[in-house]
């Protein structure tokens, strides 16, 4: 099995994964500038390709992305008008021009093969997260390599992956990992600080807040259409009726103000308060209260789960599936079923470890190196 990628084919519902690539030799190139044209690139493609990104994180030499994608099967197919709605986002002007006289000749021809065979060219581009990834790097490459006068290779590898169960518990849990990659870098005090992050942005006031506040929201709409439920693979795509030229949405999400109330509680809840010193008034920290980290230790000595969060866990990136028990399971019989795992391997969940993860379940058993001190990430600018 390839744990790095990890992919539902269609007619499965939709699936969440959470993506990492980094940059070769993993040294700082994207400062303030590049990350505003990552961002930039990231959202175009989100609109263009139909891939919701649900949070993100851009760093200074990779980024994470938790990304929804929707069952290719059940989306709406493109026409001829919501094609030339959504060209201009990525092609120039006289691209646009030579499709639109192509797509009025066949329909003048009466052929409408012709006029299919065209839109199926964009239509197989859309919905796929290779096709999402593959083309969100080549085209941060292409602008880094012109900008910097340079040629070759800017990523040390395709990407990770890591299918994600479609359940509040799980996406909540992942998508504070990635808003909290700042904190943990020492970049700013607060999640809400960091400009180039899926929270960071939705608590701002420029035009991709709202963009921002809508993936976040998903989260807790997953939780509304499936209480209690191994939703996401295999959970119902029926689309609303909306703009097709938008990102794909499938039902109503609750307010903002509530779902970053929630968020923000999960994102705050950040380890054991500390006492500054007596004398020097130095070393003291703001942090879980006492209580709360007591009732961790009469269970075990189990790290609180915000705490984790803190650092770097494998789990989220080399995990190669993350979810309950009956959905790491399901996954698991997939791929034994095409013959994908060892012989001896009888079942797929397993606990994570190195704190309390609640319920979630990984399906590789990471054995060392789960998490790192936060100290020990690398500052970037």
């Amino acid at each position: 099995m390839n744990p790095r990628r990890i992919l539902i084919a269609p007619g499965f519902g939709r699936a969440y994964y959470h993506c990492v690539s980094r940059v070769v030799d993993r040294r700082i190139v994207f400062h303030a500038a590049e990350k505003e044209v990552f961002r930039s690139i990231l959202r175009k493609l989100e609109r263009f390709l139909g891939v919701r990104v649900v949070t993100y994180c851009l760093m200074g030499n990779h980024f994470h992305l938790l990304l929804e994608v929707p069952d290719k099967d059940a989306m709406p197919k493109l026409d001829a008008e919501t094609l030339l709605e959504l060209l201009p986002l990525l092609y120039d002007e006289v691209a646009v021009e030579e499709v639109a006289r192509e797509l009025d000749a066949a329909r003048t021809s009466g052929n409408l093969g012709w006029e299919r065979s065209i839109l199926e060219r964009y239509e197989r581009r859309r919905f796929d997260l290779s096709v999402f990834l593959k083309e969100l790097k080549q085209r941060v490459s292409i602008f880094y390599n012109r900008r910097n006068e340079r040629v070759g290779t800017l990523w040390e590898s395709r990407f990770k992956s890591v299918l994600l169960e479609g359940g509040e518990e799980t996406l909540r849990t992942v998508a504070a990992y990635i808003d909290l990659n700042p904190v943990r870098a020492g970049l700013v005090e607060r999640p809400e600080d960091y400009r180039w992050s899926g929270y960071g942005e939705a608590c701002g006031s420029g035009k991709g807040a709202e963009k921002a506040r809508s993936g976040l929201r998903s989260i807790t709409r997953e939780g509304l259409e499936h209480p209690g439920a191994c939703a996401g693979v295999g959970a119902s795509d029926a689309p609303r009726e909306a703009d097709s030229a938008e990102v794909p949405d499938w039902a109503e999400v609750p307010d903002w103000a509530e779902v970053q109330r929630r968020y923000r509680l999960l994102l705050y809840t950040d380890g054991r308060e500390q006492k500054a010193d007596e004398v020097t008034g130095e070393g003291g920290r703001a942090g879980i209260a006492a209580d709360d980290c007591d009732r961790v230790t009469e269970a075990g000595g189990a790290m609180p789960l915000a705490e984790a969060l803190r650092r770097k866990v494998r789990y989220f990136s080399d995990g190669a599936v993350i979810g309950s028990t009956a959905f790491v399971n399901g996954v698991f019989d997939q791929l034994k079923a095409e013959g994908r795992t060892g012989p001896k391997r009888k079942s797929g969940a397993r606990p994570m470890r190195g704190a309390d993860f609640g319920g979630i379940r990984s399906l590789r058993d990471l054995q060392e190196g789960v998490k790192s001190d936060p100290q020990s990430s690398v500052r970037q600018k």
